[in-house]
C-alpha cells in the first residue's frame, strides 16, 4: 500500500524503490520482535502457527534478525530526508512499543493510530518538494490502524487474556470492538470521499452508497451468530478504503 500511495502521490521512482524497502524492513522488525517478545506466551497457549512453537526458528534468532531489520529501516527511512524518514519510523516505534508492552493496557491502539497516521504522511513527504499530507489522508490512515488493531487481535482475545494481555479490545468485549471498528472503517471512507477540496466524485457516492450497509454488516462481528456474514463486509470496507486512499494520493500530484 505505501508503495503504490507513493506511485499516486508523484514520488520519483527512485525514492519509491526506497520507500518500498524502507517499509518492508520496518515491518519485518515488528513482526519478527512480536515472534521473538511473544514466544513464551506462544508456547504456554500452544500457538502451532508460529515457528518458534514449532522450533523451527530460536527467539534469539528472531531477537538478532528483528533489530538488524529495524537498524535497517532507519537507516533506509533517513534516507529519503529527516521529515519522511521520522514519520515512516512513527509506524515502526508503535509496532515495536506495542510488542514490548503496550499492548497490555489500555492504549494498545495509540501505535497503530499514530503510526497508521504517519505513514502517509510519510511517503507523500518523499515526494519533490516534501509536501504535506492533507489531514483527510492522515485521519483515514489513522483510522484504519485503529480498525486493523480491533480487528487483528479478535482472533487471538482467549489466549491473550489466559497469559495475561488486556489491551483495549480485551477491555471492550467482542461486540464493541466489533462495532468501533466498523465505525472507524466507515469513517476513514467519509474522510477519504469528502475531505478532499471540490465534490466529491459519482465514484466516491457509490462507495458511501456499499459503505453504509456493509458498516452495518461488518458491526455484528462480534456476535457469534453473525460473524461469518460480517467478514465479508468487513474485507469489503478495507478494500474500499485502501483504493480510496489510493486515489486521495493520485489528486496530490
Amino acid at each position: 500500500m505505501a508503495t503504490l500511495l507513493a506511485v499516486a502521490a508523484g514520488v520519483t521512482a527512485g525514492r519509491t524503490a526506497l520507500v518500498f524497502a524502507a517499509v518492508l524492513a520496518g515491518q519485518a522488525s515488528i513482526g519478527w520482535s512480536n515472534d521473538w517478545l511473544d514466544a513464551d506466551r506462544d508456547r504456554a497457549v500452544a500457538r502451532g502457527d508460529k515457528p518458534v512453537v514449532q522450533g523451527a526458528v530460536r527467539p534469539g534468532q528472531l531477537r538478532s534478525a528483528a533489530i538488524g531489520a529495524a537498524a535497517l529501516a532507519v537507516a533506509l527511512s533517513l534516507a529519503l530526508g529527516v521529515v519522511p524518514g521520522v514519520l515512516l519510523l512513527l509506524l515502526v516505534a508503535g509496532g515495536w512499543a506495542y510488542n514490548a508492552g503496550l499492548k497490555r493496557t489500555w492504549a494498545s491502539v495509540v501505535g497503530y493510530v499514530v503510526g497508521f497516521g504517519a505513514l502517509p504522511a510519510g511517503v507523500v513527504a518523499a515526494a519533490p518538494g516534501t509536501p504535506a499530507a492533507p489531514w483527510w489522508l492522515v485521519a483515514a490512515g489513522a483510522a484504519l490502524g485503529a480498525a486493523a488493531h480491533l480487528a487483528n487481535v479478535a482472533p487471538d482475545l482467549e489466549d491473550d487474556l489466559a497469559t495475561g494481555v488486556r489491551g483495549l479490545p480485551h477491555r471492550l468485549g467482542p461486540r464493541v470492538s466489533a462495532f468501533a471498528g466498523a465505525l472507524l472503517l466507515g469513517a476513514a471512507s467519509l474522510a477519504l470521499v469528502l475531505g478532499p477540496e471540490g465534490r466529491p466524485t459519482s465514484a466516491g457516492w457509490a462507495v458511501l452508497i456499499l459503505a453504509v450497509p456493509a458498516v452495518a454488516v461488518a458491526a455484528l462481528a462480534g456476535s457469534p451468530r453473525f460473524r461469518r456474514a460480517a467478514f465479508p463486509a468487513i474485507l469489503l470496507l478495507t478494500v474500499l478504503d485502501v483504493v480510496l486512499l489510493l486515489a486521495g494520493g493520485a489528486t496530490l500530484t
